[in-house]
């Protein structure tokens, strides 16, 4: 698969994708942002996330509370269920799916909740937010998990 080989290149191209974030963290954050916006832009007219799901397959959005009494009410089960049921505290005491794949992931890569889904679902991989700078770490990471991340930092290095 195509988004395999993104995200292959990305793991053997780890050390230079670390040098740059390093490297962006000391630029100016508008030209950063204008940067990133403009590849996000590029790239997104490539990839099909729904070929992909890699996020939903691997790693776990963060569930704020105005997440989680939006989704209990759309699944008509209460708070305390939903988390009961299906979430953790992580280390950052942040609520995250206990497993993965995502329980709302579908055989078609769609979302079965996708219009109550999580902010960090919605935004992700927030390579077009502003104030790049302060996320640059999170950027790499999701280098590793999202084509899309991975074929920006490639077509910027």
């Amino acid at each position: 698969m195509e988004y395999e080989k993104d995200l292959t290149r990305a793991k053997s191209n780890k050390e230079k994708h670390k040098k740059l974030t390093r490297q962006l963290q000391k630029g100016k954050p508008k030209a950063v942002d204008q940067q990133f916006h403009a590849l996000h832009e590029e790239v997104f007219e490539e990839i099909d996330c729904l070929k992909c799901a890699n996020c939903c397959k691997t790693t776990s959005p963060i569930f704020r509370d105005v997440d989680i009494r939006r989704i209990a009410q759309h699944l008509r089960v209460s708070e305390a269920d939903f988390i009961q049921k299906n979430l953790k505290l992580d280390e950052e005491n942040d609520y995250v799916l206990k497993t993965s794949p995502c329980l709302f992931l579908q055989e078609d890569n769609k979302c079965s909740i996708y219009d109550v889904r999580p902010l960090a679902c919605r935004e992700y991989p927030h390579t077009n937010r502003k104030n790049m700078f302060q996320i640059l770490n999170l950027t790499y990471t999701n280098s590793l998990i999202c084509p899309a991340v991975a074929r920006i930092f490639e077509r910027w290095v």
